[in-house]
Order: structure tokens, then sequence, then C-alpha cells
């Protein structure tokens, strides 16, 4: 007798249940001890699993890792496609946008961590995706939309690029926050501290919306 669609339903939430509280597990692993750091033995122990089950649903402690920088990608993305810039001058679509990658990234340290271990690792996972190009395009398609209404209300200049664009814009906040120790130290500043932090947003909210403003023609640069 073949099983009913009703009896399938708890195997598949214990799946996705499962699947999740692994990609929890490992995301914070990774993130606390790098990819060549971080032990599969811990992110069972983390998530409560049988070290066998981690295997069966990711195969290798690689594909779990791409797997988690997948899913981080897939969750600030989505995250910025709440914001709905569309509805909003193109101004205050810009300062929002600066605002809410530097929330993000102050409010998700795991997210940098996991950049920078792949980085060390020149991309290698990610250049095995088959998804990664595929999720940001909406990014950037966004933010192209975005410079073409500030354009044509004359609000912005023409000729600005919006990957390089969005690079500045996830820039400024990286560097400052990843190098924050030593930035610090070198400067005798809490660069942590949250008239410091308030300090980093109004700069760079300023420092992008300068760049993209209309500018007179003075033969420096400009389009």
């Amino acid at each position: 007798m073949e099983p009913t669609h009703a009896t399938h339903l708890p195997a598949s939430r214990d799946t996705d249940r499962s699947q999740a509280a692994i990609l929890r597990a490992a995301r914070d692993e990774f993130a606390e001890h790098g990819f060549a750091g971080g032990r599969v033995d811990r992110i069972a122990e983390r998530a409560g699993v049988n070290k066998r089950l981690i295997y069966y649903y990711f195969g290798n402690k690689n594909a779990l890792f791409l797997s988690v920088l997948e899913g981080a990608y897939a969750d600030i993305r989505a995250a910025e496609q709440g914001l709905h810039l569309d509805v909003l001058d193109p101004v205050q679509a810009l300062r929002k946008l600066v605002t809410f990658t530097w929330h993000y990234f102050l409010e998700h340290p795991e997210f940098l961590s996991l950049l920078g271990s792949e980085n060390l690792l020149r991309a290698s996972h990610l250049k095995k995706s088959s998804k990664i190009r595929e999720m940001h395009s909406p990014l950037v398609q966004m933010l192209d939309t975005l410079l073409a209404r500030g354009r044509a209300q004359g609000i912005f200049r023409a000729g600005i690029d919006p990957v390089q664009l969005y690079i500045s814009i996830a820039s400024l906040g990286f560097f400052y926050l990843a190098n924050n120790h030593t930035l610090s130290v070198i400067f005798g500043r809490d660069l942590r501290a949250p008239d410091a932090l308030d300090q980093r947003l109004a700069h760079m909210t300023d420092l992008v919306v300068g760049y993209a403003s209309s500018q007179p023609d003075d033969g420096e640069g400009y389009p």
C-alpha cells in the first residue's frame, strides 16, 4: 500500500528542521573558526544531530561551507529587496541602502567572518556555485533602476556603474569593521563607541550621495 501524502509531512518537516539546524550550526562554527578550523564534529554537536546526517545531507565539508555561504548571501539579498527603494526619492533611497548595509554588517558579524574566510581561499567555494551570480542580479538591477531615476530627475550624474557603486558602499563599512581593532589602536580612538559608529554612518552616506550627485562639468573626471 502506497503511503499517503500526510505520512510524508512529518519526515519532510524533520528534514527541513535538521538541515536548518545544521546550517545555523555550521554558520556559527565557520564564522568562529574559519573554514580550515571548522570541525564537522562540533557542527554536529551544535546542531544536536549525528555527524553522519551532515554528510548525508551535504556530502562533505566543502559542500556544507558553500551552502552556508549561499545562505548568507541569500539572506542579505532578500533583506535588500525588502527595502522597497523604488518607492522612495532617489537620494533617500541611496541613503537608506547605505544605512541598511552598515547596520546589517553590525548586526551580522558572522557574515563578515564568512566572507573573510572565503576570500582567504580565493573564492574557491563560490566559484563552484551555480546560483551565486543569479542571486546578485536583482541587486544590480535595483541599483541600476535607482540611478536611472536619479538621472532622469537631474539628481544623479551619468556614468555610474551600479556594481562599482555597491562595492564602494559595502567596502566603506566592511573595511572599517574588519579592521576596527587595529584602526582604534593606530588612531587612539574607540571606533566601536556608539558616537563613532554614528559618525561613520553619517560620513559614509554623505560620501556616497556626494559621489552620485549631479556635479558641474569641471573637466576633472566627471562624464
